[in-house]
C-alpha cells in the first residue's frame, strides 16, 4: 500500500469512522439517561457520574444500543453460533441472500431488456419510459403486502414473492444506466458504422453493447443494493421466521433493540460484500475488454 493510498483513502475513512462512532456513544448517553435516571430515583441510589455513563451503555434494552453491545452481539450470533441455529446471523442473512440475488439477477435482466427496446424502438421510448420512472414514486412498503397476498392467493410463497419485490426494485437503476450507456456512442462512430454499412445488429453488439458496459455495472451497484431491501422489506409482511427481516420483527415484538441494530448491521455488511462483488466484476470484464485499470 503505497504513502498516497494510505493518505487518500485508509485515514479519511477511518477518522469519519471514528467520528461516528463518538457521536454514536454520545447519542446513547443521552437516550438512554432519562430510563436510568428513573431506575436509580426508585432502587434509591446516586451513582457518581462515571458509573451513571457506564450503566447508560450497559443496559440490556437501550432505546439506543451502544456501540460495543452491537459489536458483541453481531460477533456472538456470527462466530459463536452454529450455521443453523436460528439465532445465528449467518443462517439469517443467507436466507435474505438468496431471494435478493435471484431478485437482482431477474431485475437486471428485465432492466436489460427494456433498456434495448427503448433505445431501438420509439413508441416503447415515448409511452414506457413515462410509466417506469412513475412506478418508483409508488412506496414500495405499500407494494410488497400486495405482492405477497395475491401471489399467496395463488399459493406461490416463500421465496419467489421476496424476489419479485426486490426484481421491482432493481429493475429501475439498470434500465437507466442501460438506455444512457447504450445512447453514449457519438454521432460520429454511428455515422462510422454506417460507412461501413455495418448492419443494427453489427453495431449494437461491436458499438452500443461495449459502450454500455461501464454504465451497466455501474448500475448494477445500484441495483444490488435495491434488491437487498426488496428482498428485506418482502420479509416484513409475511411474519418470516427467517432472514434479516424476520431478526427485525422479531426485535422489535420483544423490544430487543440490541438485535435490531444487529440485523441492521449485518445487512449493511452483506450489502457492502455484494457491492465489492459487483465491483470485481466490473474490473475483470473491464480488463478482458482491454480497459486499463487505475
Amino acid at each position: 500500500m503505497t504513502p498516497d493510498t494510505l493518505k487518500g483513502k485508509i485515514i479519511p475513512v477511518t477518522t469519519i469512522l471514528a467520528a461516528l462512532v463518538a457521536i454514536w456513544y454520545v447519542a446513547a448517553i443521552m437516550m438512554n439517561a432519562p430510563f436510568q435516571r428513573d431506575m436509580d430515583t426508585r432502587a434509591g441510589q446516586s451513582p457518581t457520574t462515571m458509573e451513571f455513563i457506564e450503566k447508560t451503555l450497559s443496559q440490556p434494552k437501550p432505546l439506543l444500543p451502544a456501540p460495543h453491545q452491537v459489536a458483541r452481539n453481531v460477533f456472538d450470533n456470527t462466530f459463536l453460533r452454529k450455521l443453523s441455529s436460528n439465532r445465528s446471523l449467518v443462517y439469517h442473512s443467507g436466507v435474505t441472500l438468496s431471494s435478493t440475488v435471484l431478485g437482482f439477477t431477474l431485475g437486471t435482466l428485465l432492466g436489460i431488456l427494456i433498456a434495448v427496446g427503448i433505445v431501438h424502438i420509439k413508441a416503447l421510448d415515448r409511452s414506457l419510459m413515462p410509466w417506469i420512472i412513475t412506478s418508483q414514486t409508488i412506496p414500495i412498503l405499500a407494494i410488497a403486502p400486495m405482492v405477497i397476498v395475491v401471489l399467496g392467493a395463488i399459493n406461490i410463497t416463500g421465496l419467489i414473492p421476496k424476489a419479485l419485490i426486490s426484481t421491482y426494485l432493481s429493475f429501475f437503476p439498470v434500465t437507466v444506466g442501460m438506455v444512457k450507456g447504450l445512447r453514449s456512442p457519438e454521432v460520429m462512430l454511428l455515422d462510422l458504422m454506417r460507412t461501413y454499412n455495418a448492419s443494427p445488429a453489427q453495431t449494437f453488439w461491436k458499438l452500443r453493447v461495449p459502450a454500455s458496459v461501464p454504465y451497466l455495472f455501474t448500475s448494477m451497484k445500484v441495483a444490488i443494493a435495491a434488491s437487498l431491501v426488496g428482498a428485506i422489506v418482502g420479509e416484513l409482511p409475511t411474519g418470516a421466521v427467517a432472514g434479516i427481516g424476520s431478526k427485525l420483527l422479531a426485535g422489535s415484538y420483544y423490544s430487543q433493540t440490541i438485535d435490531i441494530w444487529a440485523a441492521l448491521i449485518a445487512g449493511s455488511l452483506l450489502a457492502a460484500l455484494l457491492i465489492m462483488i459487483v465491483s470485481i466484476a466490473a474490473k475483470i470484464v473491464d480488463k478482458a475488454m482491454g480497459g486499463r485499470s487505475a
